[in-house]
């Protein structure tokens, strides 16, 4: 059994919006309960009076005397809240919220660079204004509900001045981050043909400036839907001009008025079209999901309420960019009166300390990363420099994402950084633009484990023969629907595409392709993708199991693992990719220490029969391992959309690795 790590204390949970929403339905529904899983269980089996118990609970705007929360359970085909109206603007934009809605940081060396001269504020005041102005400018270009717009913008304030404003008038938007190369972002933007785009000048990564122009010009000259580009300066430094017309010319005052509010949110239905997100892109073309307003802002407010207990107030440092759902999840936190702290470029310059460092400066109470990077900072070699950041008194969330984080992950944050937190993993993605498993600020935190089911969110752990099981790892699966599901596939005719995403392998059922494990703490462990699972002998793995296990090696700062099967043989053995801190290839004594480390942590099984040291490890933009793309390589089979990943050059290290294994199985034989 895990460790517990954390605990909230009775005066703590006294005071959580979660606590705060359970006496709302004891005394509504005349309901008691015994704890969260009684709570959660209650919210699946009413799943119409949960929601509109939240919906009324959290006080959403929105029309509609009349309504029906849940036509159907049935999978695809529900829909949420028919009848009702809302605009999601008009609820991030709460004229009662004061203080500051934005704070932005650009990277920079916080020991050597001035840290006034990085960042700029913004008060919800200020934020409306410009909202309101954008979407003048909007309507002067002629743009009109469901017109698509998208950005191609680092994560700076503006991003987000157009998200609400194309969401004020019912017009659609997409984004995507400056570090997307010209391919990557002809394969998203060409298939929802934009209207306008508006596009970065530069950034700054690694303390170097990036121009946008080429890929700009390029990208307007491809896609001939595009009207106009719209230049957006970057904080720091300066570029060429991009693009048709300047951010300030877009913004000019011509006189009207629209400050009030009155006739400036169009009220549109529940599922009207908010955002396209895309797929990673790592197995085919991006798939373009198309996510509904209502469902977005109802599923948000209630991870971000409830679940991250966020209040008014509270400052919220999620790291991420344009290009990530973590961005759009992120900005809907402004709903609640709460600050979001933008920060653009890398997290790690000129060390892995410097955004622990931000974080103490702008006191932010959440901060949210990627299990990754808390990984990358626990086998960082300075490890007393983490230890002399401070005492970080307002941060009282971390949470993570995108990777799994091991129970040594765990160790470490507490030990290191602070003892009296909530670390809460979050997990769930683009698809439901949202999570299936998240925190939980009342329960305990156990070494390895996310802390519990989402409230209204019906998941199990389905085994090879589609039951239910505990305590053993198995496919996460979704039994009833939830707010935040897609819309559809954009350009999917007949919902085809849609219903072979999710809903092929079990009818009616929702398949994520995770691969999970329900703990006796009522806890979850991620072991990564279901579709990259290892299969040694016939027995199913997670690869997440071996990686949680290196962690105990400080020499080891990165892996990857697949499973591969020789050529004319269908039993597959685990090949093991490692970076490897001090060494240029893994000697005899450093392998059977790796070997001999995963198998007391593990098991016999678990023993990789090949073992090969890579540069780096193959990861998206998001920065997620992509297991399925290693595997294809050493297949033998092609790679598509080679563009999707952050670091495509080393595919043809993977390559020569494929060579060497294919050499040394045929001088075996």
């Amino acid at each position: 059994m895990s460790e517990m790590l954390w605990k909230p204390s009775a005066d703590q949970i006294a005071k959580t919006n979660m606590s705060a929403f359970m006496q709302f339905v004891k005394e509504k529904h005349g309901k008691t309960f015994q704890g969260y899983d009684d709570f959660h269980l209650w919210s699946i089996e009413n799943i119409e009076s949960f929601w509109d118990s939240f919906l009324e609970f959290t006080d959403i705007v929105h029309d509609g005397s009349s309504y029906h929360v849940l036509d159907t359970h049935k999978m695809p085909g529900f829909h949420w809240f028919s009848g009702l109206k809302l605009n999601y603007a008009e609820n991030i934009l709460n004229r009662e919220h004061k203080g500051t809605a934005i704070v932005s940081i650009i990277e920079h060396d916080p020991d050597k660079e001035n840290f006034e001269n990085f960042k700029a504020e913004y008060s919800f005041m200020e934020l409306y204004d410009l909202v309101f102005k954008c979407i003048e400018g909007l309507k002067r270009e002629g743009v009109q509900k469901n017109d698509f717009i998208s950005g191609y913008l680092a994560n700076i304030p503006e991003a987000i001045v157009l998200s609400l404003a194309c969401s004020a008038i019912g017009a659609v938007w997409t984004s995507a981050s400056p570090d997307f190369g010209l391919d990557a972002l002809y394969d998203r933007f060409s298939q929802i043909k934009p209207k306008l785009m508006f596009a970065s000048t530069h950034y700054r990564y690694n303390q170097k400036t990036h121009y946008t122009t080429e890929v700009v010009n390029e990208l307007a000259k491809r896609i001939p839907s595009i009207e106009k580009v719209i230049a957006i300066p970057y904080p720091v430094g300066e570029a060429p001009h991009t693009g048709n017309m300047e951010w300030a010319e877009f913004l000019k005052d011509n006189g009207n008025d629209i400050s009030g509010g009155d006739g400036v949110f169009t009220m549109l239905p529940f599922d009207h079209p908010l955002y396209i997100l895309f797929s990673s892109g790592t197995t085919g073309a991006p798939k373009c999901i198309v996510h509904g307003a209502g469902g977005t802002l109802l599923q948000h407010r209630k991870e971000l309420q409830l679940h991250c207990d966020l209040k008014e107030n509270d400052r919220l440092l999620f790291f991420t960019t344009t290009g990530w759902m973590m961005w759009n999840w992120q900005l809907s936190a402004l709903s609640l009166g709460a600050t979001i702290c933008l920060f653009d470029g890398n997290p790690g310059f000129p060390s892995l300390t410097s955004i622990w460092k931000i974080v103490n400066k702008l006191s932010v109470t959440h901060f949210g990363t990627s299990g990754r990077f808390l990984e990358s900072c626990m086998k960082a070699e300075y490890q007393d420099a983490f230890k002399q950041i401070g005492p970080l008194p307002a941060l009282s969330s971390v949470l993570y994402t995108g990777s799994p984080l091991s129970p040594t992950g765990f160790y470490w944050l507490y030990n290191t950084i602070k003892k009296d937190l909530q670390l809460s993993g979050i997990s769930g993605g683009t698809d439901i633009i949202s999570c299936f498993i998240l925190g939980n600020p009342n329960l305990p935190v156990f070494a390895g484990e996310i802390q519990c089911k989402g409230l209204g969110v019906d998941i199990r752990a389905f085994n090879e023969e589609g039951q239910s099981v505990v305590n053993s790892p198995g496919e996460l699966v979704c039994l009833k629907p939830i707010p935040s599901m897609p819309v559809g596939f954009l350009n999917d005719q007949d919902n085809k595409k849609y219903y072979n995403a999710y809903f092929s392998d079990y009818p009616g059922v929702w398949t994520h392709g995770d691969y999970i494990e329900f703990t006796e703490n009522n806890g979850i462990i991620v072991y990564g993708r279901s579709d990259a699972t290892l299969n040694p002998g016939g027995v199913r793995l997670g690869s997440g199991e071996i990686y949680s296990a290196l962690d105990h090696l400080e020499f080891v700062t990165g892996a990857v693992a697949v499973g591969w099967a020789p050529p004319g043989r269908s039993d597959e053995v685990i090949v093991l990719l490692l970076t490897i801190r001090g060494m240029s290839e893994p000697d005899s004594e450093c392998l059977n220490t790796i070997k001999r480390t995963i198998k007391e942590k593990r098991s016999p099984r678990h023993v990789p029969q090949h073992i090969f040291k890579i540069s780096e490890i193959p990861v998206t933009r998001s920065g997620k391992t992509v297991e399925l793309t290693v595997k294809a390589i050493f297949a033998g089979k092609p790679v598509k959309n080679k563009h999707a990943l952050a670091n495509p050059y080393v595919l043809e290290e993977l390559e020569r690795i494929r060579d060497r294994l294919l050499k040394s199985y045929k001088n075996s034989i």
